[in-house]
């Protein structure tokens, strides 16, 4: 038994000095004077590489920069739809500077990419459908783009998201809530556009009044108000309709106002527009219930 035990032993020693010789000989054959010239030619290539693309990178995005801005001093032209184009070239030039890159770093080191592209068979029609969402994305966000259905700086609703569209990309679309989270939207997800920028905006005043006052009284008031306000604020812009007596559902009457105003100035206008109602009324001895009629009473 010790006999069997001991020769075992020592036919592992053996291989394994046989290993250890093996490696040693590679050890020692090795040009490491080549290797290391290799190395660094290698690597002084790539970062020559990195270094122009980087050089590259900043003078197309200034040409790009310098160019919109030359566009934005025409009046024919929208600064948000200029904003978004401006974004969008951007974010086109700097992935493919990226793949650009990625190309040529792997060619220095020696890798066949074109044979790898060329053999991807099997594996690039996985690739490619498991790709399905983001080619529906590019396809969708150059539709959105091309159709101007949004633009950087629009008030928009997509579905349950509201907010500003902050950025319009290829891949996603990105709209900052008025709480301030930033939503990713994908752009294949986005079936409904509401863009609340496009056109002037209705704004809604209802000046709440006793039935029993002499409503034609508060309509001489408001519409006097009209007069002066509508002069000084150019977001205004419709002549403001006084609509007249109106009986809400709440039971309460109200005198109700109708006008429209530039996107995004709604609620300065109807802020503006209400205090200067209330205190001219106020000023007349005209009486402003602060509580609701119950006409169930």
């Amino acid at each position: 038994m010790q006999e069997t035990t001991t020769s075992t032993q020592v036919d592992l020693i053996t291989e394994t000095q046989k290993g250890l010789n093996v490696f040693q000989q590679f050890w020692q054959n090795l040009d490491w004077e080549k290797i290391l010239s290799t190395v660094i030619y290698k690597g002084v290539l790539i970062l020559i590489t990195l270094l122009i693309l980087v050089i590259l990178r900043k003078i197309i995005i200034k040409f790009i920069h310098t160019s919109f801005a030359n566009y934005r001093k025409k009046d024919v032209y929208s600064p948000n739809r200029l904003k978004t184009l401006e974004t969008l070239t951007k974010n086109f030039s700097q992935y493919l500077l990226f793949f650009i890159m990625i190309y040529t770093v792997l060619t220095i080191l020696g890798v066949p990419v074109s044979s790898l592209i060329a053999g991807a068979g099997i594996a690039g029609v996985a690739i490619g459908l498991g790709a399905q969402g983001f080619i529906n994305d590019v396809i969708t966000g150059f539709f959105i783009i091309y159709e101007r259905q949004l633009d950087v700086g629009d008030h928009v609703i997509l579905d349950q998201v509201e907010g500003t569209v902050e950025q319009v990309g290829l891949r996603t679309t990105q709209v900052k809530s008025f709480n301030g989270t930033m939503n990713y939207i994908p752009n294949r997800q986005i079936l409904i556009v509401s863009n609340l920028s496009r056109g002037n905006q209705r704004v809604l005043i209802d000046i709440r009044v006793n039935p029993d006052e002499d409503i034609e009284r508060v309509k001489r008031i408001m519409q006097a108000v009209n007069d002066e306000i509508v002069a000084n604020t150019p977001e205004i812009r419709s002549e403001p309709n006084i609509v007249g007596l109106i009986n809400l559902p709440n039971g309460t009457f109200v005198v109700r106002c109708l006008l429209y105003a530039v996107s995004g100035s709604q609620l300065t206008v109807s802020s503006k527009l209400t205090t200067a109602y209330v205190e001219a009324l106020t000023k007349e001895g005209i009486n402003i219930p602060t509580t609701p009629v119950n006409l169930s009473m």
